[in-house]
């Protein structure tokens, strides 16, 4: 979906692809007629940009962030029911995360599968053709993946569908990921090796998010190939040399570090991100985040140092931890010079908010405040890291793997010492996960790597929200969320996941 394109012509298409709210109306079956329909090269773009416009919906936005909330790493304020969620009180008809992760990637789903059976008719060359079905193919790779790691196995539909023909079994988890890794492999096969700059996946797109699917998979040297397929990729990706502005509108354009974003563009494409996180105060990072980050000579907050000032919170430490997060009360410099302050309408339980992401520029916050900041959905960073993880388990710890995290510990204006030789292969995924951790702090990533990893049993039932009440994830059954009700009264062959 190129930037540029207005919200007038990204509504022409998706009105042919949403419709009520549960999933068996969300096929967009014959609305649109063949026959008057996908004549031209011009509207099977259109019909391109409705299947992209999928993504400016939950979890594809910086509502991602929930998923840090569940993970224990972010306090929600004003966000009742993950709140709950996060808490452990997880129904089928708990709604918010639980529900709309479901309906929101099989809308996305149903917009490729409906595109795919169709694009086809259009009079264009074979390369264009499958340019254009590599993308969808990629999205519906993204929407199935996401479905997998959140659900389990899901209902899998590669075709649009009636109502009836909709009323099926969950497959197996293993099922839907082989459909995953066959859409990506085709995406793979037809997209540019280019850097992505105009919102349309490119070949590391989908490069990288099949590392991200198999490292899931703990299928640990398919991964590290992947993911280095995109280390050495002509289209060059690279670790951005300002990691503030990485998260601005200012910074984003043609980013060699954004590998595949959701795209906005003020003011017909925004969102509300500056709303709820810097005003509504939605979004409180704990102080267990902010004892994970180091000290600057790499030592862990853990360990007693001289570097520690206990009146200067942020000196001496790894410096994205004060380009990630601030005080509740603090106050901060806009591009132009000025101190500039926060006019909360509510107050944060963890006395931090964030800083990633955040645009100072325009507070004071009311509710016309428009935000276009891209939400970054793969980055050069996190291919690097996903690179180390799956290379160090594949094989245990080589150079390679040093020189993946050092880079990202080495970015200009982070300037972190470099890891220390001799690390065993245990003490070097102790490593890279503190690295993910403090890297890809807000991006929606931690609740999935502590279940795929088998510590969140261990640290969510170790924490206690502001005012006093436990978390607690139950192992039988919280490492799946359960399938919306709503889903199940409709669906009488999908069975609800257990101990639900």
């Amino acid at each position: 979906m190129n930037k540029y394109i207005r919200n007038t012509v990204l509504g022409i298409f998706t009105i042919y692809l949403v419709s009520c709210s549960d999933f068996m109306d969300k096929n967009p079956l014959d609305q649109i007629s063949s026959e008057t329909f996908w004549q031209n090269e011009k509207e099977a773009d259109m019909a391109l940009v409705g299947v992209y416009s999928r993504l400016l919906a939950y979890p594809f936005t910086h509502n991602d962030c929930e998923f840090d909330i569940m993970a224990g790493d972010v306090d929600g304020n004003q966000s009742h029911a993950i709140v709950n969620i996060a808490r452990g009180q997880i129904e089928p008809t708990s709604g918010g995360i639980v529900s709309n992760i479901y309906s929101n990637c099989y809308i996305g789903i149903a917009a490729c599968n409906f595109f795919l059976a169709n694009v086809e008719q259009t009079p264009i060359s074979m390369e264009k053709l499958n340019k254009y079905k590599g993308e969808v193919q990629f999205l519906r790779a993204l929407f199935y993946s996401t479905l997998a790691d959140t659900y389990g196995g899901v209902p899998l539909y590669t075709a649009p569908v009636t109502i009836d023909e909709a009323k099926v079994a969950k497959s197996t988890k293993a099922e839907v990921l082989d459909q995953v890794i066959d859409d990506l492999d085709f995406a793979i096969a037809n997209l540019p090796d280019i850097t992505f700059t105009d919102g349309h996946a490119v070949k590391g797109s989908a490069l990288a998010l099949k590392a991200r699917v198999l490292l899931r998979m703990e299928q640990w040297t398919e991964a590290a190939s992947a993911a280095n397929q995109v280390m050495t990729s002509p289209a060059n990706f690279s670790l951005y040399n300002n990691f503030r502005s990485l998260f601005l509108t200012t910074g984003q354009s043609d980013n060699p570090e954004i590998i595949f974003s959701t795209r906005y563009l003020s003011p017909d494409i925004t969102s509300n991100l500056d709303v709820r996180w810097n005003w509504h105060g939605v979004v409180n990072p704990r102080q267990e985040l902010v004892n994970e980050y180091e000290f600057t000579d790499g030592t862990p907050f853990s360990t007693s140092n001289p570097l520690y000032d206990p009146n200067n919170w942020k000196l001496n430490r790894d410096p994205r931890m004060a380009l990630t997060i601030k005080k509740f009360e603090e106050t901060v410099i806009n591009s132009s010079g000025q101190e500039v302050g926060f006019a909360y309408n509510a107050i944060s339980g963890s006395g931090y908010n964030p800083v990633k992401y955040g645009n100072w520029d325009v507070l004071p916050i009311d509710y016309s405040t428009l935000s276009e900041q891209d939400w970054i959905l793969i980055r050069y960073a996190d291919v690097l890291l996903m690179y180390a993880e799956a290379k160090n388990e594949a094989t245990g710890p080589d150079q390679s793997i040093y020189d993946a995290v050092n880079a990202v510990r080495a970015r200009q204006g982070v300037d972190m010492p470099p890891l220390p030789a001799g690390l065993n292969q245990a003490d070097m995924r102790e490593r890279i996960r503190h690295e993910r951790r403090v890297e890809l702090a807000l991006e929606g990533l931690r609740w999935s790597d502590i279940r795929r990893w088998g510590t969140i049993d261990a640290y969510i039932n170790s924490l206690v929200d502001p005012g006093g009440t436990p978390r607690v994830f139950n192992p039988a059954k919280h490492y799946v969320l359960p399938f919306p009700q709503s889903e199940i009264d409709i669906n009488p062959n999908l069975l609800q996941n257990p101990n639900y």
